[in-house]
């Protein structure tokens, strides 16, 4: 996917309109620097999961520190997510927010799952998009 492919501009009047990395799910997301915290919010059919807004950035930052491919690491909030994952970077207390991106207890997960589209869509990041143990990288 680039850039060009994406539909939206990541406004809650103009939703990103993305897939998850497999590409087997359709979601909209959109930046809400209005919300209290400020918010990516991910809209997946009718559930809406919020993450901090940093999130964006933060990911990237830890990616281009990273150097390298990090899995992805998909799991919802009730399963433990794996050390070296982007999940597991989501929920760790070293990360800059000191644990879960996601605000929402019970929708806190699929970090891995919904934040990567959103780096790829803007450009921040190459995502792999196989049936599943997919990668990504900063750019």
């Amino acid at each position: 996917m680039t850039t060009d492919d994406v539909e939206g501009n990541g406004t809650p009047d103009d939703p990103w309109q993305l897939l998850t990395p497999p590409g087997t799910s359709r979601f909209e997301a959109y930046r809400d620097p209005e919300a209290d915290p400020p918010a990516l919010v991910v809209q997946v059919g009718k559930t809406q999961l919020r993450y901090h807004l940093a999130c964006i950035d933060d990911l990237h930052a830890m990616l281009v520190a990273h150097g390298d491919w990090m899995p992805l690491g998909n799991a919802d909030e009730q399963k433990p997510a794996k050390d070296g994952t982007v999940e597991g970077w989501g929920r760790s207390e070293l990360n800059p927010v000191g644990g879960w991106y996601g605000f929402k207890k019970g929708l806190r997960g699929r970090f891995g799952s919904y934040v990567p589209p959103v780096l790829e869509a803007l450009g921040l990041a190459e995502v792999e998009h196989g049936p599943r143990n997919n990668r990504m990288r900063a750019i």
